[in-house]
């Protein structure tokens, strides 16, 4: 593998504005401890415990530690692949907080209940400056690890909030700015389990019925390690693609079950790759959750479009199938995809995900419920600005993705980027067909953009496309499922969506980005501020 250069402690602090420490807000406390040599403090004999910052009363029903360190894993035959990985332990509260992922080294997968109170420590054992982003997650904002709050290899940051998000299946991951996209390709990630009392009356499958499954794609080197960005310059612009499907950090992944029904948790967890996921046999899926969450009652789509970040729950009885029986999740042809031969499983093409063996027999289970959940729904009428929504262009400029002709700025806020507490907003992202400009083969051209809001969870009310892209969108667009609670949204080339969101408990400076993780890392993110 290719070796990483680290980014200096002064390039990030620059970045950041010169801080490392968060500030109180919200009732919750961010902490840096350091054991790293700086200017401000004096480096400790080596194995010295770090001094505390600042000192929290704030008193936790669960405490974890999560540390991003290099490993090795086993992935193929003969040499082990270096990856990068976050290894937990529970410190207080209950040890079934923290599970592993069996034979991964991706996770953990952590479990709580809303209205739980959590502390992490974060201990950063890498060899460049990271931070935990709880994707999906309604936090303050200096608990949602924003790039300006990146802390150096042999530092720790202390994350302390309640749970308030409702049942569902969300995820952490790394957001240091320019490069986020490497570091979760070398296999930080993890889920981020949430339970509460509306989710277990709808007597879902669970325990050894209730699998999660983190899809990913990847390349390796000869030497099996992992190959990223072989193309350069291209693979940055596009978004990399890899030539090999992992799921759960496993290629070729098989699933034993019983005839019986089952819950599937499916994370798309690629950097940029979309997934037309539907059955080999062309048998519908029904879909249980989305991002944020049950949905209202289940839906059938004949296949799901899952987008980076994106998430989507399924309930499947495998007992409509013989004992005995092989059956495989796949993705299936889309167009859209600029280049669609750049990589050996294009989006051009159909390629299995994963394999499902029915190899016993089940128990009968209890009945998927007609009403899963209830959900509040916003109304564009209701938004302070239902009939002027903020409009986000998504544009290629030459070489260079922007949000309405802007870039990243570490704490910049533009005055159309700065929202109210408390007030409900129609927001609509624009990804304008043949926009953009400059030489070469970029300039004029669009690719899907999947947006991602911090901080909430949002609706999705409207969906428009252009005439001349209609055909791209037609290919995917059956397999939307934007009838739960979502953080993020694939904007297809040519499409116009318009989202609600609500922005309540919390003031603070949050992000807005693509979630391309290349595309983020070049730049197509920006702040959006909540105040008074």
């Amino acid at each position: 593998m290719a070796r990483i250069n680290p980014v200096s402690r002064r390039e990030f602090l620059r970045m950041a504005g010169g801080g490392t420490l968060a500030l109180m807000s919200g009732g919750a406390l961010a902490t840096v401890l350091s054991s790293c040599s700086n200017t401000d403090t004096p480096e400790p004999e080596h194995g010295a415990s770090p001094t505390r910052v600042a000192e929290s009363q704030w008193e936790p029903d669960v405490e974890l530690a999560l540390t991003a360190t290099v490993a090795t894993s086993q992935i193929h035959a003969g040499k082990a692949t270096q990856v990068w990985t976050y290894q937990g332990e529970v410190l207080s509260g209950n040890p079934d907080s923290l599970q592993s992922l069996p034979g991964s080294y991706l996770g953990p997968i952590l479990h709580f209940r809303t209205g739980q109170r959590v502390r992490i420590h974060f201990n950063n054992d890498l060899p460049e400056p990271s931070i935990i982003h709880w994707h999906g997650l309604h936090v303050p904002h200096e608990m949602d690890g924003h790039p300006m709050d990146v802390i150096d290899p042999g530092e720790t940051y202390i994350y302390e909030f309640q749970i308030a998000n409702r049942a569902g299946t969300y995820w952490f991951h790394p957001h240091p700015h320019g490069r986020t996209g490497p570091q979760v390709y070398n296999g930080l990630a993890g889920l981020f389990l949430i339970s509460d009392d509306e989710e277990e009356a709808a007597g879902l499958p669970s325990g050894d019925y209730d699998l999660p499954l983190i899809i990913q794609d990847r390349s390796f080197t000869a030497d099996n390690q992992f190959l990223y960005l072989p193309n350069g310059a291209m693979d940055r612009m596009m978004g990399f693609l890899g030539d090999q499907i992992l799921v759960n950090g496993q290629p070729n992944y098989g699933l034993s079950v019983a005839a019986q029904p089952y819950r599937l948790r499916l994370l798309n967890g690629s950097n940029s790759r979309v997934y037309k996921l539907g059955w080999s046999d062309g048998s519908p899926l029904t879909v249980i959750a989305t991002d944020g969450g049950l949905l209202e009652q289940p839906v059938q789509r004949d296949y799901v479009t899952l987008a980076p970040a994106e998430r989507i729950e399924l309930w499947v009885d495998f007992s409509q199938w013989d004992v005995g029986s092989e059956l495989r999740l796949q993705s299936l042809p889309f167009s859209g995809d600029m280049m669609p031969g750049r990589a050996a499983t294009p989006h051009g093409s159909r390629f299995d995900v994963l394999t499902v063996h029915v190899d016993r027999q089940g128990e009968p289970g209890q009945a998927l419920p007609a009403q899963l959940s209830t959900i509040d729904r916003h109304q564009l009428a209701e938004a302070d600005n239902g009939r002027r929504p903020r409009t986000f262009a998504l544009v290629m400029q030459g070489m260079a993705p922007t949000i309405n002709g802007r870039q990243f700025e570490m704490e910049g806020v533009a005055a159309d980027e700065i929202v109210r507490l408390n007030t409900l907003e129609a927001w609509e992202f624009v990804n304008q067909s043949g926009a953009g400009g400059g030489m070469g083969m970029m300039g004029g051209m669009t690719m899907p953009h999947p947006m991602h809001v911090h901080g909430l969870q949002f609706q999705v009310v409207d969906r428009q496309v252009e005439a001349g892209s209609v055909t791209d969108w037609q290919s995917v667009s059956e397999g939307y499922v934007d009838e739960g609670w979502k953080d993020t949204v694939l904007v297809m080339p040519g499409e116009r969506v318009k989202i609600l969101l609500k922005f309540e408990d919390f003031t603070g400076l949050y992000i807005y980005h693509c979630h391309n993780l290349e595309h983020e890392d070049l730049g197509m993110m920006r702040n959006y501020r909540v105040d008074v």
